[in-house]
């Protein structure tokens, strides 16, 4: 099974050093010097890691091969994919892999459909999910305790009790303003 483990963000200096954006909780692990990753696009690779520092918080790489900023500038926006056992599991128990996230039915905790989880989308401040409702229209919900209360892998769904808004339409959303200032 591949997991998808940092995304390869600019060039940094003119030895071929670049900053990656890291999607793993164990990046010691697996962004440690002599990993080989797989790459999407799969052209790009597979890259092998040659060292690794930390510089002003950021993860910088050097990969094997590519030795000035020209070669690092052209690895922009790849992503970094590890190969990594289906049995092994996140330490933590609210912790999971996007492979385990994606296509699980959304429901709020009264029932109610909202779509099926079609991406995750790791932004600095949270992770998304991208779910497709079933009129075929696409739905963000930031994938956040207070939002998303419950995770049932063997249900395959997620619980969701969203702030108003958050998946009303937004019909729906101004007559409940009237109704509310009427009332």
């Amino acid at each position: 099974m591949q997991l998808v483990v940092a995304r390869i963000g600019r060039a940094h200096g003119i030895k071929g050093e670049v900053t990656v954006e890291v999607r793993t909780d164990e990046p010691e692990l697996r962004l440690a010097p002599g990993a080989v990753l797989a790459t999407e696009p799969a052209a790009t690779g597979p890259l092998t890691i040659e060292t690794g520092r930390v510089h002003s918080g950021r993860l910088l790489l050097r990969f094997e091969g590519v030795k000035d900023r020209t070669g690092a500038e052209a690895l922009r926006n790849t992503l970094l994919i590890a190969e990594i056992d289906p049995d092994e599991l996140p330490e933590e128990e609210d912790e999971y892999y996007d492979h385990q996230l994606m296509d699980l039915d959304v429901v709020t905790a009264d029932g109610v459909e909202v779509g099926r989880v079609t991406e995750i989308s790791h932004l600095p401040s949270q992770d998304l999910f991208i779910v497709e409702r079933p009129d075929g229209s696409e739905v963000m919900i930031p994938f956040v305790s207070e939002i998303v209360t419950e995770i049932d892998l063997e249900e395959q769904r997620a619980v969701i009790t969203p702030p108003p808004g958050l998946i009303d339409d937004r019909a729906e959303v101004a007559s409940s303003r009237d109704a509310e200032a009427e009332g």
